[in-house]
């Protein structure tokens, strides 16, 4: 008989709503919005802050932060969170990939027997993105103009081309045509729109409050990048970006403002603590391939994952690939429906992936953004009366990672 009181298991996971850039969430200090969904996925389930031992908060950003220079922002988050100063903790930059690996992290950490309570998370704030000067320290700058650079403009690497422009190479080498992607990003506003009006998203979504400088405190229960009267007619009006010939402003998440956090246990700890499983983690895997490559990653790290866990995807009942641009799943699902019957089996796949929308509706706070498509998977698991699910992101520079999970 298998033991399975080693099994990883989500207890609690929960987020904040996520804001469009320059949005309500926009005031908010870096530290005290990553410290929300910490204190509140404790308090969900009255869990004492001195059992975490250990935060995994993924960090793609520290110019947002007060201290620039090695904020350690795990570490400032959970104290402003509540944690006691002993709780050990882990800040990294995996870009988009971030939060996901956070929870393979925690994982490893509890399959090693190191620990057997953590919190894997992670935040990004576009909106407190400051403007850069370069070279004046030691340049000998004596007089003449300062040309200020905006780190968001044409978003990327800059040993590297624009990410919007891999995207568009790849997606036209795989037959991935403008008109798709607009028609996957006005479905992914429909189908949130659809969730949201189910009352799909009150498990994960945690409602904060925020102070105005009028009047009464402005509650944000609802991810603020939905746009109800987004039309496939209305995207297809929109320029391209960056000299590309299909990636648009409306086929593209916004940049986003948010915080996710999942807190896991070994399932003999949480049965010591009186605590029912959400789901369990069966396999998170990473992946990197060729840095220009990006939309296909997901494809590829997906099918690693299925065979790691020793599943098909007939055993999947939802997909997720986060929609970094819409170009991303349609990339990924040719490569996971692949073969003789890839028509067909690609047709089946996108009815069974994103099923409540995904980035391009829902935002995307790249840092934050793994632990979101885990919990809401999860969640959609329970009302479909459990099962396997599997999610997955592109990150920077052709990173993927893949993670399955089951619900009893």
């Amino acid at each position: 008989m298998v033991n399975r009181n080693s099994d990883v298991v989500i207890v609690s996971a929960l987020r904040t709503p996520f804001g469009r850039y320059g949005g309500s969430l926009q005031n908010i200090d870096y530290f005290d919005l990553g410290a929300i969904p910490i204190r509140e996925v404790l308090k969900r389930v009255n869990v004492d802050p001195n059992t975490v031992a250990e935060v995994f908060w993924g960090v793609g950003d520290t110019s947002v932060c007060k201290d620039v220079f090695t904020p350690v922002a795990a570490r400032q988050t959970l104290i402003k969170a509540g944690l006691p100063h002993e709780t050990a903790s882990i800040s990294f930059d995996m870009a988009c990939v971030s939060a996901m690996h956070a929870v393979k992290l925690a994982c490893m950490e509890m399959k090693a027997g190191e620990i057997d309570c953590a919190i894997a998370g992670g935040c990004t704030s576009f909106s407190r993105e400051p403007l850069i000067l370069r070279n004046l320290r030691f340049g000998g700058f004596r007089i003449g103009d300062v040309k200020m650079e905006d780190p968001l403009f044409a978003l990327g690497y800059k040993d590297f081309n624009p990410v919007s422009v891999d995207t568009d190479i790849v997606a036209l080498e795989h037959g991935v045509e403008r008109p798709e992607q607009d028609e996957w990003a006005a479905r992914s506003h429909a189908k949130y729109g659809e969730a949201w009006k189910a009352g799909k998203f009150k498990e994960e979504i945690f409602p904060i409050s925020i102070p105005q400088e009028k009047g009464d405190p402005k509650a944000l229960d609802i991810d603020e990048q939905y746009r109800s009267t987004s039309t496939v007619e209305g995207l297809a009006k929109l320029d391209t970006v960056y000299n590309t010939r299909t990636i648009t402003a409306g086929n593209a998440p916004g940049l986003n403002d948010g915080a996710s956090a999942i807190l896991l246990m070994t399932r003999q700890k949480a049965q010591e603590m009186g605590l029912k499983p959400l789901a369990t983690i069966i396999a998170n895997v990473h992946f990197a391939m060729n840095a220009n490559r990006m939309p296909e990653a997901p494809g590829y790290c997906m099918l690693m994952a299925l065979k790691k866990a020793s599943l098909t995807l007939e055993d999947i009942k939802i997909l997720e690939i986060n929609e970094a641009f819409a170009a991303v799943p349609l990339v990924s699902l040719r490569i996971l429906a692949g073969g003789d019957n890839e028509k067909a089996e690609l047709a089946q796949l996108k009815k069974k992936t994103n099923v409540n929308g995904s980035a391009i509706a829902i935002g995307h706070p790249n840092t934050a953004s793994g632990a979101r498509v885990i919990m809401n998977l999860m969640y959609e698991l329970q009302r479909r009366g459990g099962g396997y699910a599997m999610g997955s992101l592109c990150g920077g520079l052709a990173q993927s990672n893949s993670c399955i999970i089951k619900v009893d």
